[in-house]
């Protein structure tokens, strides 16, 4: 029985990766979600605008909505998961907040805060249950990192000495909570756009081939199958059917980078890689996966999405985007 098990479920996640559509799960919420974790295949949680988070336990069939006390004029542009009750969310700016459930949503405690006049978080990685890293927008001309090793119960800022100097006008984009990674190593890896964008791997900085030059352009996501394999997306969010220097992947732990000989089809917010060959990616104008290792990336759905994601211990992909709309990869 075992074996007739694991061959079924060969069988699903090898239709799941040729799957060329994807499903909205439900809509219609006001808010636009920018974060996403998926624990498992069941337990889903977004967060967005208005202050809102929203969470499934049964795949995205139902959905409870939540709008945090105190926090309704916040955007809340990442969150992680780590089961049905417990979740952290980070709120932007003004001032910037970190807050964590353990009661599935009902109540949320403040566990981090900022008041720095011109502070900006962008986005938030977990390695696991307790190693975490949230990054913001340049403060005195470097970009921000504060770490947690409690499951997001404290954060630490890191030393100014330690932290990347920025170029002038170079930021980070908040479109996806998906522009940094904390590597199993400890590693901290993170992309920037602007005027200038840049691939950040640790303190070494590495110049992007990407589109830059305009406050609207750059990296917006990054992506990792492994120590050294590295996928970064971005474009121009005020052109989003533009598709060049849209996408670049690196195998060297970003020496040198290489374009896909068909590149995602516009602007893209987010991405991420899946298993084997296959990588995901969406925008504004759709949803773009690639089989053959990022050489080709082929539109399976125009319909618009700010990020997606894997399930960390399943197989399904999820999305989330605008007025309340929360997909999966079908």
């Amino acid at each position: 029985m075992k074996y007739f098990i694991s061959f079924l479920l060969s069988v699903f996640i090898i239709t799941l990766l040729h799957a060329q559509n994807v499903h909205i799960l439900t809509s219609g919420t006001k808010t636009s979600l920018r974060g996403l974790s998926a624990v498992d295949d069941n337990i889903v949680w977004v967060s967005g605008s208005g202050g809102k988070v929203g969470k499934s336990t049964d795949g995205g069939a139902k959905w409870s909505w939540f709008t945090v006390p105190g926090f309704e004029k916040k955007e809340f542009r990442s969150i992680e998961a780590f089961d049905s009750s417990t979740a952290v969310i980070m709120a932007i700016d003004s001032p910037a907040v970190i807050l964590k459930t353990t009661d599935g949503g009902i109540t949320w405690k403040p566990v981090y805060r900022n008041d720095t006049k011109g502070m900006f978080l962008d986005a938030m990685d977990f390695t696991n249950e307790t190693d975490g890293v949230v990054i913001g927008d340049p403060v005195n001309g470097r970009f921000f990192l504060a770490q947690t090793s409690d499951a997001g119960n404290s954060w630490k800022e890191l030393n100014e000495k330690y932290l990347p100097a920025a170029d002038s006008g170079e930021a980070c984009f908040a479109s996806s909570g998906s522009n940094v990674l904390r590597l199993k190593s400890g590693r901290i890896l993170f992309v920037s756009g602007g005027l200038s964008s840049h691939f950040y791997n640790n303190a070494q900085r590495m110049i992007l081939p990407i589109l830059q030059g305009t406050e609207s352009t750059g990296a917006n996501s990054v992506a990792s199958k492994n120590h050294s394999t590295f996928m970064v997306v971005g474009g121009d969010f005020n052109v989003k059917d533009a598709a060049t220097k849209n996408c670049f992947i690196t195998y060297d732990a970003g020496r040198t980078w290489s374009a896909p000989d068909t590149a995602p089809h516009g602007y893209r917010s987010c991405v991420i890689f899946v298993q084997g060959d296959t990588w995901i990616t969406c925008g504004l104008n759709g949803v773009d996966i690639s089989t053959d290792s990022g050489k080709n990336f082929k539109q399976i759905s125009k319909e618009g999405f700010h990020t997606c994601r894997k399930a960390k211990a399943g197989s399904m992909v999820f999305f989330a985007g605008g007025n309340g709309k929360v997909g999966i990869l079908f």
